[in-house]
Formats: C-alpha cells, sequence, structure tokens
C-alpha cells in the first residue's frame, strides 16, 4: 500500500508489534489524549465501530501506558481491528493472550491518569504522519503506513496490480534474473562510469 501509493504517508518512529506475525487495517478512529492521561481512550470505547484502528496519542509522546489488558479487552469487544499507540502500552503477555493486534511506540509499567478531557475524531500526528478519522491505517510488521480516506480505491487497485507484478518479477528472480538488470540499474551504474 505505501509503494502502490507513492509513498506517502507513513509512521515514522519505531513501534513495538506487541502480537508478533499480526497484520490489520481499517479506517482510523483518532484519539488525542491528554498529557500523561487516558481518559479519552476509555471515552473512544463507547463509539467504536467494528473494524476500525484505535490511533491513540497525546501531545508529546511518552512511555506513559495508555492502554493496557482492559482497554484492550474492551477494544476487542467492540469490535477493533487493531491499536496503534502513540505512546506506551503494559499487560504485554495478557495483550498477546487477548490476540487483538497492537502497535506500540514503547512498552512501560507506568500508568495514565484519568484526568485530563482531550478530543475523539479530530486530526491527529503519528511520528510525522498526519491521520484523519476515516483514514485507512495498514499496519505489519514493517510499521504503519497511512492511507487517505479519498485515496482507498484507487490505491488499493494500485496495490493489487503491483503485487501481481511482483509475483511475476519474484519467479523470474527465484529463476536466476537479476534486479540489476530487470529494473535497467545495470545502465545506470555503466552509464555513471563512463
Amino acid at each position: 500500500m505505501y509503494e502502490a501509493g507513492g509513498r506517502g504517508a507513513f509512521v515514522d518512529a519505531d513501534l513495538i508489534q506487541v502480537l508478533p506475525g499480526s497484520r490489520a487495517a481499517g479506517p482510523a478512529r483518532t484519539v488525542l489524549c491528554g498529557q500523561d492521561d487516558n481518559l479519552m481512550v476509555h471515552a473512544a470505547m463507547d463509539g467504536l465501530k467494528p473494524g476500525e484502528v484505535l490511533v491513540l496519542t497525546m501531545p508529546n509522546p511518552r512511555p506513559v501506558a495508555l492502554v493496557g489488558e482492559l482497554l484492550a479487552t474492551q477494544a476487542k469487544a467492540r469490535g477493533a481491528a487493531a491499536m496503534l499507540v502513540d505512546a506506551s502500552v503494559r499487560d504485554v503477555e495478557e495483550l498477546r493472550e487477548l490476540g487483538l493486534p497492537v502497535w506500540a511506540r514503547w512498552v512501560r509499567v507506568r500508568g495514565a491518569t484519568k484526568d485530563v478531557p482531550g478530543s475523539i475524531g479530530e486530526p491527529v500526528s503519528v511520528g510525522g504522519a498526519e491521520i484523519r478519522q476515516g483514514d485507512v491505517v495498514v499496519l505489519d510488521a514493517d510499521g504503519a503506513a497511512i492511507v487517505a480516506a479519498e485515496r482507498v480505491e484507487q490505491i488499493l487497485a494500485a496495490s493489487l496490480d503491483r503485487e501481481q507484478r511482483e509475483q511475476a518479477k519474484r519467479e523470474r528472480l527465484a529463476a536466476g534474473e537479476l534486479s540489476y538488470d530487470l529494473d535497467g540499474l545495470r545502465a545506470r551504474v555503466q552509464g555513471a562510469s563512463r
């Protein structure tokens, strides 16, 4: 999706994939919490729709746990596709057992307060990527790519086309051909050395 989308928006931050091997995609449910506070994560559970990816951040990302086992249990029960936490999570063993895909910047035991109202549904910034409510968040072991809601159909079609072309190329590479030649890279190197 990232490549097919013209190398667009992605989360430029180290993320911990709490559930190894997991993948997820869905429209963002954006939540801006108060600093070091998860009151709005609790509030967001009320309007969470099945298939959404909860995107949780605060004004200055810090290693404070916005999510633990109990909030993740609620998110799973409400049908969340995944959680992207621009802070820390805790109860990692329980989160893995729960099976809800979660990506977080940190794992720390330090808990958040529940005192500071924030906002739900407003654009947020995570790792340099602006994420609007409804934009599609695509998560896997490589990190998170963001697809603007109005471009989803276009980029999905481009992604499927790219996947077919890469499969054909993969077969040629497995048969011994080189990307150096298939991609016209030899000519670039030889042309530069003249």
